[in-house]
């Protein structure tokens, strides 16, 4: 519903630039509760219940063991090119219709996305790719540049042995060819497709899922989403991020075990710590008895020799510190009862100082 309300506001608002309606009436159509399907991995489990219920996700994703399961299975398949670029360079299937062989540099190991053959009904329209992005180079393993070597090599020898056979040969200068030369309809690529996907006896996905797994794929083998949005021709990272890279059991199992990985260093270091800790503030063993200081004088007169020199006797420490002198270092007195001399009188005891009696 989204997909077709977004296409018949397009075509309204044309209406409304041309001048034959006034006001755009989709514009305040709201469908709710649309939620965009978020690509899911064909899990043991998801297979499983697929098998027994025929249930399948609206975006459904192979993993590397599932992908090649199926290139092995169509290894012989004259399209089998097409398979390879769609589950490894994520390329569109109107790109890949549209490939021409001009567009491929082999000895270069790239190749350039410059057109998109799509449909629209039965009719079929060729142009420019979907975004200004789309047109992109897309860089080819050796592998890779194997498989479209032997493509071109089965191309020519099918044409030699039309033209031998005197039936008609198109050089179209497209990648991927009818018998004839010109080039495939996008929807007999979908077909095919299924056709394939069927006999391998894999879970189900789509054409466009495989664009999906390649972003996956690559971002598990450590590509970043700058390369990944490079690589399928986006304008904007954020559709790279939240459509075309699901995260694979693989990569959630590496995460899994890097984050318990981190969380037990971390925690072998606390106990580490606390354990120095508790060795430096335990007492000192005092079960020995200590040596004598006679002894201990033999030992080390012994060492520095006989005619050596006694050391000089070890100074005691201060009981006070040297900066305490507001305090004598006498004996400390016990305050008593005033003692009154012999001479001295009773009152004057309590006698004021500078009130003494005068004397002549």
């Amino acid at each position: 519903m989204q997909h077709v309300r977004n296409t018949l506001r397009a075509a309204l608002n044309l209406a409304v630039r041309e001048g034959l309606i006034e006001s755009n009436p989709t514009r305040h159509i709201e469908i709710r509760g649309y939620q965009r399907p978020y690509a899911k991995i064909w899990t043991e489990g998801r297979v499983e219940q697929w098998e027994q219920t025929g249930e399948r996700p609206a975006v459904a994703l192979w993993t590397a063991r599932h992908l090649s399961t199926f290139l092995d299975s169509v290894v012989d398949d004259p399209l089998f090119a097409l398979w390879w670029l769609a589950g490894l360079r994520g390329l569109r299937r109107g790109e890949l219709c549209g490939l021409r062989w001009e567009a491929v540099g082999l000895d270069q190991q790239v190749l350039f996305v410059e057109r998109n053959r799509t449909t629209a009904g039965y009719r079929i329209v060729e142009g420019d790719p979907k975004t200004a992005a789309g047109q992109r180079p897309v860089a080819l393993d050796r592998h890779t540049v194997k498989v479209l070597r032997q493509h071109r090599q089965h191309q020519r020898d099918q044409r030699a042995r039309r033209i031998a056979a005197g039936k008609p040969w198109f050089d179209s200068g497209y990648v991927f060819t009818r018998p004839d030369g010109l080039p495939i309809n996008p929807n007999y690529a979908t077909t095919r497709f299924r056709k394939l996907a069927d006999r391998s006896g894999l879970p189900p996905v789509r054409l466009h899922d495989l664009r999906h797994g390649a972003a996956s794929l690559a971002h598990e083998a450590g590509a970043d989403l700058k390369t990944l949005q490079d690589l399928l021709g986006h304008s904007s990272i954020l559709v790279t991020a939240d459509t075309y890279t699901s995260v694979l059991p693989a990569t959630q199992q590496h995460c899994a075990d890097a984050t318990a990985k981190l969380v037990l260093a971390a925690a072998r270091r606390t106990r580490k710590k606390i354990k120095n800790k508790a060795r430096r503030n335990r007492p000192p063993n005092k079960t020995g008895a200590p040596a004598a200081a006679g002894s201990q004088d033999i030992t080390e007169r012994q060492l520095r020799g006989q005619n050596s020199p006694a050391p000089s006797p070890t100074v005691a420490a201060p009981e006070r510190h040297p900066r305490d002198t507001h305090r004598p270092k006498g004996s400390v007195k016990v305050k008593g009862p005033t003692r009154v001399s012999a001479g001295q009188a009773s009152y004057d005891l309590v006698r004021p100082k500078g009130l003494e009696p005068l004397t002549f």
